[in-house]
């Protein structure tokens, strides 16, 4: 099973020194929201010229705030308007494009199917063509560890997951994920566009929207901060892969960086439960009194599931390099 370390110096101070000197062109899509504008601003400290594209659905222009002073340029566009992203991504002729436009919420990918794959896989596809038409050099899609592979606690004997696990995934935003995998493979073959996919685990930090279903550490650390207590579905003894979002950026660089096609595992390799999370943010917080509330467990949530990240470390040289403890009081000393 893989495993989170601190490293003295980070492996993204290795990667921005090493591009310090070059003038890359690169657009990314969804750049306003919590995992793009960490990207953004790490693209900009390596001195790129960077485009971003987001129709702010869920993003949000403050997350660009430093960005767009540094120069940063953004077009507000919806992926699934093709000939905008084409026009788009056609006039700065990018480098590298970065895809993490997407539906990311399970609960409405259930409700309204159409609307899940129509933007995941679709608009996944419209970003591929337009990298394609403009010649770029890299492309890089965020797909979803957990959501692929499907339940874990039938399938103990193969945790932690690697890449070439079947995946089994139980909702519509998983599949509509693994429909999109495809479509990058796919052209990757047929169109000698230089794609590549990882699939994440449960990302974290700052930037963090509360409100989105994937955000517990955000909720926890909101009731942390207000005085409120976590409520906890089911036993709490539901199990996932916490990853800080600064690790995820350095993971997407380096795929950038290589010619790897992927899927590659991104996160820790490491199961924290539900209950174990309430309680590092308690800790974290200085809150002693931060008790779970209990409530039903929601139909259809995964109980346990874990990436493995070793071919991330031997194809790309990337590792997590914060523990969930250290991940964690860095998230609530940024307020969020």
């Amino acid at each position: 099973m893989g495993s989170a370390r601190v490293a003295g110096e980070s492996q993204l101070a290795n990667i921005l020194r090493a591009h310090r000197l070059a003038c890359v062109k690169s657009v990314v899509t969804g750049g306003a929201g919590f995992i793009g504008s960490h990207l953004v601003d790490t693209l900009v400290a390596r001195g790129d010229e960077v485009l971003v594209l987001d129709d702010y659905s869920s993003g949000k222009r403050e997350n660009l705030a430093g960005a767009l002073e540094a120069g940063v340029s953004a077009v507000e566009l919806d992926v699934l308007d093709a000939q905008a992203l084409f026009a788009a991504i056609e006039e700065i002729r990018p480098d590298s494009v970065f895809h993490l436009a997407a539906q990311i919420d399970v609960r409405r990918s259930m409700a309204d199917p159409g609307f899940d794959a129509r933007l995941n896989v679709a608009g996944t596809v419209n970003a591929l063509e337009a990298a394609a038409r403009s010649d770029a050099s890299r492309f890089v899609f965020t797909s979803t560890a957990g959501a692929i592979y499907g339940e874990g606690a039938d399938r103990t004997d193969e945790l932690p997951f690697v890449e070439t696990a079947r995946c089994e995934p139980l909702s519509v935003y998983g599949q509509s994920k693994l429909a999109a995998e495809g479509y990058v493979a796919l052209f990757g073959r047929t169109r000698d566009l230089p794609a590549g996919s990882v699939r994440l685990s449960n990302v974290y930090g700052p930037r963090q929207d509360p409100a989105t279903e994937a955000g517990v550490v955000a909720i926890f650390c909101e009731l942390a901060r207000s005085g409120g207590r976590p409520t906890v579905f089911g036993d709490g003894e539901q199990t996932r892969d916490y990853i800080h979002v600064a690790d995820v950026v350095s993971a997407l660089l380096a795929m950038e960086g290589s010619d790897d096609q992927g899927p590659l595992n991104v996160g820790t390799g490491i199961e924290t439960t539900v209950l174990e999370l309430a309680e590092r943010v308690g800790s974290s917080a200085g809150r002693g009194d931060f008790e779970p509330e209990f409530v039903p467990a929601r139909a259809g949530e995964i109980q346990r599931t874990v990436g493995d990240p070793a071919a991330a470390a031997l194809r790309l040289g990337w590792r997590a390099e914060r523990s969930i403890e250290t991940g964690l009081d860095e998230t609530l000393a940024a307020g969020g």
